[in-house]
């Protein structure tokens, strides 16, 4: 059975929502403030840490954030978050999402998500890129903002 209220957050999410600089930042902040006054469980994976951790160690279009303030951030959002740890069972989950949803190339990083959804009960994500994760509507829902 999973918790109702939990919401599992997508990196995309994260790395804009850790810099002021970064575009559309306010937006994301607000996102994210906005799920936390709602009393959710937060989620993110350890995978979600390490994709923050490749997007805010190499440039980006606002900027370059040294590697010491880059991992500082990532050690603070995993200490924000709940983490679903990757496990045997995620593995499992996994390759069946790959076998039943036709998954290849890149798309394997969304479907190791909402395979580590599936195994932490974990019902919701949000993403700013809710339309790569449509093909498992009928197993997550998403928040799109």
């Amino acid at each position: 059975m999973m918790a109702a209220d939990a919401v599992f957050v997508d990196t995309n999410l994260l790395v804009f929502a850790t810099f002021d600089r970064a575009p559309w930042h306010a937006a994301r902040r607000r996102v994210l403030e906005d799920l936390h006054a709602s009393g959710r469980t937060l989620w993110v994976s350890r995978q979600v840490l390490r994709e923050c951790l490749v997007q805010l160690t190499r440039p980006q279009s606002f900027g370059t954030i040294p590697h010491a303030i880059g991992a500082a951030a990532v050690e603070a959002l995993a200490a924000q978050f709940t983490i679903a740890d990757e496990n045997v069972l995620v593995s499992t989950m996994l390759i069946q999402l790959v076998k039943t949803h036709g998954v290849s190339g890149k798309q394997v990083h969304d479907a190791n998500i909402v395979a580590t959804m599936m195994v932490h009960q974990v019902p919701t994500l949000v993403s700013w890129n809710g339309r790569d994760f449509r093909r498992y509507g009928s197993l997550i829902d998403i928040i799109e903002p």
